[in-house]
């Protein structure tokens, strides 16, 4: 009996040790899983902040829209023509419309002078066209072939062609206001239909790449300037960023810097009228890249026009 009772503690102890012994992989399991949880939970952290930083960039473009024939014209004025108020528009490259000459008011090339008074003098340093101008070449040809090629830039910088427009208020500030604002290369689309540039400079940052492309998309108006007409803005380029891969693809009509002063950038295509300054405004605005009009005119006050490299 002795000896059972001896044999017995002795399993008793073994079982009670090993009981105590078997419960600790189940912890370690436990804290296995607790630290996985963490890594998981941390994880997904990491992988929320890309995903928020991915959707805080915009879509890149590859390459510049293609301008076509419209390349080489600082100004086109659709079927409406163009106007020039005061003695300082300098356009260095052509301009021109698909209507009648009587359409161009204020300008002249080498060639030919198009309705100029001693308070309106427009110097054009290329060729303006017109349904029958210039003299000797084939009639409305090189207009009508402008406004293809514009309607067509169009087209292919809308957001059917070019989807995922960022929302400039997801980079914080107003969804349709571009002022006091450094971007990088993208597609950004307006959110409210209407961009403007008011209250201070648009940067664009090309982040050291000649290439780098931007495209800035709206249903409805750009505004360049303010707030109120007193106060011109610019855009400027830095790092690489260049006047000839900018655009802006406008959805009605376009008012650039109504008090003079200040530098635009970019070729600016609207579907209605684009208006540079305004009347009686003797301080220049440069306007580095296009005003392309499909629908309506386009008029200047006092303006130069340079046309970037192709």
């Amino acid at each position: 009996m002795i000896k059972f009772h001896i044999q017995k503690a002795s399993f008793i102890s073994l079982w009670i040790v090993g009981s105590m012994f078997s419960g600790l992989p189940i912890l370690a399991d436990s804290d296995h899983h607790a630290q996985s949880s963490d890594r998981h939970d941390n994880g997904s952290d990491r992988s929320s902040k890309e995903q928020k930083k991915h959707r805080n960039k915009p879509p890149v473009v590859k390459a510049a829209v293609d301008l076509g024939a419209a390349a080489t014209f600082g100004l086109f004025g659709g079927a409406a023509g163009m106007t020039n108020q005061g003695v300082f528009t300098v356009i260095n490259g052509d301009i021109g419309t698909t209507g009648a000459s009587t359409l161009i008011t204020g300008f002249h090339d080498r060639s030919a002078v198009y309705t100029e008074t001693p308070l309106n003098i427009g110097a054009v340093n290329g060729t303006i066209y017109t349904a029958t101008a210039p003299v000797g070449s084939v009639p409305s040809v090189m207009a009508s072939a402008v406004a293809l090629a514009t309607q067509t830039a169009f087209d292919n910088l809308s957001p059917a062609a070019l989807p995922g427009g960022l929302d400039v208020s997801s980079l914080g500030g107003g969804a349709g206001e571009l002022g006091n604002r450094t971007l990088a290369p993208g597609i950004y689309c307006s959110a409210p239909g209407s961009y403007s540039i008011q209250g201070g400079d648009l940067t664009l940052d090309g982040k050291g790449n000649p290439n780098a492309v931007w495209v800035f998309q709206m249903a409805s108006t750009l505004t360049v300037g303010g707030p109120g007409a007193a106060f011109p803005q610019s855009v400027i380029l830095k790092n690489g960023a260049q006047a000839k891969n900018v655009f802006w693809q406008v959805g009605s009509s376009a008012t650039i810097n109504e008090a003079g002063g200040g530098t635009m950038v970019g070729t600016i295509i609207s579907y209605a009228t684009t208006t540079v300054s305004t009347a009686g405004n003797v301080t220049i605005v440069t306007l580095n890249g296009r005003a392309l009009a499909l629908n309506a005119s386009v008029t200047l006050v006092n303006t130069h026009v340079n046309l970037p490299a192709l």
